[in-house]
């Protein structure tokens, strides 16, 4: 009898466990799909830890990043109380590497965010008004096309004269067209659908048909996609800075560390590479959870 009731009740959860399934919505899938994902997990949980530490850095107990001492220049690692040692002017390394992840983490995310904003935007209007305004919109970003992007934000910066006002719209200039043409291919792919069709012919306009049918379904994919470029977004605002075309010091920024610090690498190679550690993990982080999030957001799995 006890073996028969242990038979229906594993019945009845194998029967519940696929009910269960088919109810959840798709964003509660996702969220379940990343709940299982270690690695997404652990290189988010690293983002995290370099944003609350950039974040609070004006209340963490740290050396002042300018303060000079040319008695400490070159330190290494842990010479008293100088946990990441000194750079070429004598300055704590590991307050600089903390503050230069706020002006880092800003050079990497707001380019970003507003080429998703007007690029995802322009993405969207190509796509699902078609024909002559998708063939404007697409061959202005056809232009930027017909340039490498580093090249193309160093032309940027070179020409307004280099900072970070000038740095972060070079790289929103350069970010828009990629960005434009992943809106408008999901976009295009989804207007043909039957559900847009039947909005359309119930009398819904552009506007509503766009905000309720089509960003649903655009949005992940774009969203996956940009959160991919922020690993670049970084790694050429650190080459901006580092040809001094971005930061301007002595503000901290990780790419302007590594410039100021390459001719001292054959006296301390070690401090010298803290800088590049920094955007190594930090773009590394970045480029897996977009992999994961990617994973995790794919319908067809």
């Amino acid at each position: 009898m006890t073996d028969t009731n242990i038979s229906l009740g594993t019945a009845d959860a194998l029967i519940s466990e696929p009910q269960q399934d088919r109810v959840r919505t798709y964003w509660q899938l996702v969220r379940l799909r990343l709940r299982h994902d270690k690695v997404t997990l652990f290189f988010g949980a690293i983002i995290l830890t370099i944003v609350l530490l950039a974040v609070l850095a004006p209340i963490l107990p740290l050396r002042d990043p300018l303060e000079t001492g040319m008695i400490n220049r070159l330190k290494p690692v842990g010479y008293q109380g100088f946990i990441l040692g000194t750079d070429e002017l004598g300055r704590d390394m590991l307050s600089r590497i903390i503050w230069g992840g706020r002006s880092s983490l800003l050079m990497g995310l707001l380019p970003v965010a507003l080429a998703l904003l007007i690029g995802g935007g322009l993405g969207v209007i190509a796509g699902f008004m078609g024909g002559t305004v998708n063939m404007i919109i697409m061959r202005v970003m056809d232009v930027f096309y017909a340039f490498p992007s580093i090249l193309l934000a160093v032309a940027i910066s070179g020409a307004m004269g280099g900072g970070m006002m000038n740095g972060l719209i070079s790289l929103t200039v350069v970010f828009i067209p990629p960005l434009c043409r992943v809106a408008e291919t999901a976009t295009t792919q989804v207007r043909g659908l039957d559900f847009v069709e039947a909005a359309r012919a119930s009398g819904a306009g552009p506007a509503s048909i766009i905000g309720t049918h089509i960003l649903g379904n655009v949005l992940a994919p774009v969203f996956v996609y940009a959160s991919g470029m922020v690993s670049v977004s970084i790694l050429v605002a650190s080459g901006l800075s580092f040809l001094g075309l971005g930061v301007a010091p002595p503000t901290p920024d990780w790419g302007l560390m590594l410039s100021t610090l390459r001719q001292a690498i054959y006296v301390n190679p070690v401090v010298c590479a803290i800088p590049g550690i920094a955007i190594l993990i930090t773009s590394l982080s970045f480029n897996m959870v977009s992999d994961g999030l990617r994973q995790a957001m794919d319908v067809k799995m």
